[in-house]
C-alpha cells in the first residue's frame, strides 16, 4: 500500500483540541517508497509551515512546534494517505485475510500499529496506533473509485484531538525537485 511512483495531494485540512481550532490547505509529495514532503497553510495565512519523513523520522519540520502539534503522530499521518508502512525489522508481524478485509498487526516493544483495509465499496484504511496498550491514535481513509485517497480522519483521544482533511487532487505526473527536500530556510 504505497503509491507506485511520485504523488502530490492536495487538500483541505482541519484539527480541533481541546484549546485550539484550525484549518486550511496543504500538500503532500511522496516519494516511493519513504519519503514525504508535508506542507500546510493555515486559513489567511495566519500560519504555515512544512516538513520531511524518511519512513517514520523526521529529518526536518519549521517550525518544529506546529508540525508535531498538527501532526503528532508519524505512522498515522502515513495511513491517513493510505500508505501502509513496511514494519521494524525487529516487528513481530501479524495478519488474516478475511476478504474484503484484510488485517495487519506489528508490535514493536510497547508499541502496536494495527491497519484493517476493506476492499468493498467505497475502499477504507483504518489504522490504530497502541502504546503500552492504550490508545494513541486512530484515523480512517477513505478512497476514491481510482484507489487514490479522497479524505482521512485522525483522531487522538487522549488530548480529544481531531485531524481531518479531504484531497482535492492528486498528481500522480508530478516531479518532485531535489531542493524541495532540504530545509525552508
Amino acid at each position: 500500500m504505497v503509491p507506485p511512483h511520485h504523488t502530490a495531494i492536495r487538500f483541505r485540512w482541519k484539527y480541533r483540541d481541546d484549546r485550539q481550532s484550525a484549518g486550511g490547505r496543504g500538500q503532500a509529495r511522496i516519494a516511493p517508497p519513504d519519503s514525504l514532503r508535508f506542507d500546510w497553510v493555515a486559513t489567511l495565512g495566519l500560519a504555515s509551515g512544512a516538513a520531511v519523513l524518511v519512513g517514520d523520522s523526521v529529518r526536518w519540520a519549521d517550525p518544529e512546534e506546529s508540525f508535531h502539534s498538527l501532526v503528532p503522530a508519524i505512522p498515522m499521518l502515513w495511513a491517513s494517505l493510505g500508505t501502509v508502512r513496511p514494519p521494524a525489522a525487529d516487528a513481530a508481524v501479524s495478519g488474516k485475510a478475511d476478504p474484503p478485509r484484510e488485517l495487519w498487526r506489528f508490535v514493536r516493544g510497547a508499541d502496536t500499529l494495527t491497519y484493517v483495509a476493506t476492499a468493498a465499496t467505497p475502499r477504507v484504511l483504518e489504522a490504530e496506533w497502541r502504546q503500552g496498550g492504550k490508545v494513541v491514535a486512530r484515523s480512517r481513509t477513505v478512497y476514491d473509485a481510482e484507489a487514490r485517497p479522497a479524505s482521512a480522519r485522525v483522531d487522538f483521544p487522549e488530548g480529544s484531538a481531531r485531524f481531518e482533511f479531504t484531497v482535492v487532487a492528486v498528481d500522480t505526473m508530478v516531479v518532485i525537485a531535489p531542493a524541495l527536500w532540504r530545509s525552508r530556510r
